[in-house]
């Protein structure tokens, strides 16, 4: 990649590297690319960083570690390269070289072409949007039963709405796309569209569908999960989003046949019963979906989305759950992924060292889930369970609760660190148990 302008990657630490397969090369101590964020101070970094260094510690001792190295974007883009250097050249080559980053959030702007964290997706060609949206015991919930739902969303993220293909009413191309379509769809439908509507189209290809599908018929096959739903409108658009859908089991069927079997199969041939260690392969309309998700969440695991009907149901399932500041994100692609909190800024300088670190926090499980490092990845997810379900909050986690106390982000996350052990004592009692129960 050669030199860079402002950044001075460690001198210890290796990277990651992509086989010809796409499969990750992952050496024992990679270099991990970090962008702090806006109204994300370092008070608040250190700390996530402190339980993600000894989390690696407490599971690897000395065999793993990570290697940091702090990337700018946004604000601090500005302060180290100079005005409108809020995207520098520097932190997408760093990306494009290790493979990764883990980063706070970005000052949104007024301009969607603006947009930082678009611009960072489209150098990268990231295409799918994970979301890890699981309830964690003790927040509060406006669900009655929320426990039963942990899901991973996969978005697809370069077509659909999101590809930006519109003009507004009355420009030369809206009225040049408006003739065509209206003397084509006459002719051959009898239908018309509005002389006085603005056009967009929605691209869905057999490309992009089947790259996001497999990605996640593939995350679902290593997580062990039950079942992958192909979220859909397909009965009102049968050649977009029906098609998303038929692409989804054209897939299935073809490359990973022996690991799922599809819920009509399991209807007409297997007497209603799975066949054991296959992933149920369905689809829904979306709005059953979310109905679904609120009434009946344990019936859903991996979910394969159009951009669209994902963004409705990531909403629904984070409000589901208590809220944006508790849900990561991952933006995955064949060459690179970028992992990032989901929530925004707070305005108030002075309660920044109050902010919820949970969102940063499981971006870095996710992290570690790309790596393979499991064992760091469970370890922080049940450390951090048990401190919010033991009553060690946050402000915003304390709203509306009794008999909580109320921490700061650098607190909450030493009491995070504080549960490592009892978390890892519980484990191995479990794991002794699972042996003696299977001892003649």
């Amino acid at each position: 990649m050669g030199k860079y302008l402002k950044l001075s990657p460690p001198k210890r630490g290796s990277k990651i590297t992509v086989a010809k397969n796409g499969q990750l090369q992952v050496p024992d101590d990679p270099i991990v690319p970090f962008i702090q964020g806006d109204g994300i101070s370092p008070e608040l970094w250190r700390p996530i960083q402190e339980v993600l260094d000894i989390a690696v510690d407490r599971c690897y001792a000395n065999a793993k570690r990570l290697e940091w190295l702090e990337v700018f974007a946004g604000d601090r883009g500005n302060e180290v390269y100079g005005t409108n250097n809020r995207l520098p050249e520097d932190t997408i080559r760093a990306v494009q070289e290790y493979k990764v980053c883990i980063k706070g959030p970005l000052t949104p702007t007024n301009n969607a072409a603006l947009c930082l964290d678009s611009l960072l997706r489209e150098h990268l060609d990231l295409f799918a949007h994970v979301q890890n949206i699981r309830y964690l015991d003790g927040v509060q919930s406006a669900l009655k039963f929320p426990h039963g739902l942990d899901i991973v969303v996969f978005r697809e993220h370069t077509e659909d709405v999101y590809s930006d293909v519109e003009w507004k009413k009355g420009s030369p191309e809206a009225k040049q796309l408006l003739t065509i379509l209206n003397d084509d769809l006459a002719k051959k439908l009898g239908k018309s569209v509005r002389p006085d509507s603005s056009i967009g189209i929605k691209p869905i290809s057999a490309t992009a569908t089947k790259r996001l599908i497999r990605l996640a018929l593939e995350y679902a096959i290593k997580h062990k999960r039950k079942s992958i739903t192909f979220a859909h409108n397909g009965a009102l658009m049968r050649h977009t989003e029906g098609f998303f859908r038929d692409w989804g089991y054209e897939l299935t069927r073809k490359e990973f046949g022996e690991y799922t079997v599809t819920e009509q199969d399991i209807a007409e041939i297997h007497g209603g019963t799975p066949p054991r260690g296959r992933i149920i392969v369905k689809d829904r309309s979306t709005e059953t979906l979310m109905q679904e998700l609120l009434l009946t969440p344990e019936d859903h695991d991996v979910i394969a989305a159009t951009n669209l009907n994902g963004h409705y149901v990531q909403a629904v399932a984070t409000a589901s759950v208590g809220g944006l500041g508790l849900i990561p994100n991952a933006h995955l692609g064949a060459k690179a992924a970028v992992f990032e909190a989901t929530h925004g800024l707070l305005p108030q300088p002075e309660a920044k060292v109050d902010q919820n670190p949970t969102a940063v926090l499981l971006c870095g499980v996710m992290l570690f889930d790309h790596l393979g490092w499991k064992d760091s990845a469970e370890l922080i997810t049940h450390a951090l369970i048990k401190t919010i379900s033991d009553g060690k909050v946050t402000p915003d986690l304390a709203r509306n609760r009794e008999d909580v106390q109320t921490v700061s982000a650098r607190e909450f996350c030493e009491a995070i660190v504080e549960n490592f052990e009892e978390v890892r004592k519980s484990r191995v009692r479990q794991a002794m148990k699972r042996v003696a129960s299977n001892m003649p």
